[in-house]
């Protein structure tokens, strides 16, 4: 199975071998490391590993755990093959070919991106935090989700409407991006699966959904004002 592994370790000559070389004596094979973080003397990586399903993840944690000054904050399980930055200006560029569909182009491909588990898109009522507060009104509107979103689907308090990671005290991680128009919120989540500790999205993945969610917003444009009323979607 594939799996993303998250470690915070020393910035320093040897630190990432090190890792790496733990990594593959306990079976892991690596397809791909992304650096999300170099800042005061740590740095946060990110690594896609081939792990054979028969073999205990324990094993894994142990080992990266005896490395002085080394620590996992995540490790989950990653659908798909790994993807990099490049991948956004093409994905955008779908978005604009079939603009009809866009919205659940985008919606559908963040996951993947990310490495999370699903992805909706959201209208969210201008007053619905001071309503939800008071326990009156309806909270968010599902207009589109990925194939993976549970049903019913249970969406965080999104409001106010600006781009951050979320964690709820279930466990639950989230990265809410507003598009700017007709209250519509992009939600991407990630959550502990077979005992694994999913990480929390960090600021850099928060800042690329963001991207992708604006330079969405400018392609879709008024298509986005007629999303119409809100009905949940998971495609099979």
């Amino acid at each position: 199975m594939l799996l993303r592994v998250r470690v915070t370790l020393p910035d320093r000559p040897g630190a990432l071998g090190q890792v790496a070389r733990t990594l593959g004596v306990a079976g892991a094979d690596i397809v791909q490391v992304v650096v999300l973080e170099r800042l005061g003397g740590r740095a946060v990586d990110d690594f896609t590993v081939v792990w054979p399903g028969a073999t205990r993840v324990e094993r894994l944690l142990a080992g990266l755990a005896a490395i002085p000054g080394v620590q996992v904050d995540g490790v989950w399980k990653a659908i798909g093959a790994p993807v990099a930055g490049g991948h956004d200006a093409e994905l955008l560029a779908q978005v604009a070919a079939n603009p009809m569909d866009g919205l659940a182009t985008l919606v559908d491909a963040v996951p993947g991106l990310l490495a999370a588990d699903w992805a909706a898109a959201a209208v969210v009522p201008a007053d619905w935090a001071a309503r939800n507060g008071s326990g009156g009104g309806t909270g968010p509107g599902v207009v589109y989700a990925s194939w993976r979103a549970p049903s019913p689907l249970h969406l965080p308090e999104v409001t106010p409407l600006r781009a951050r990671p979320m964690v709820e005290p279930g466990g639950a991680r989230y990265a809410v991006a507003p598009f700017g128009r007709a209250g519509l919120v992009l939600v991407v989540a990630r959550s502990d699966d077979d005992d694994l500790p999913a990480a929390a999205f960090h600021i850099t993945e928060v800042d690329r959904i963001a991207q992708l969610v604006r330079a969405a917003a400018v392609i879709l444009g008024d298509r986005l004002d007629s999303v119409g009323t809100p009905a949940a979607v998971n495609p099979v």
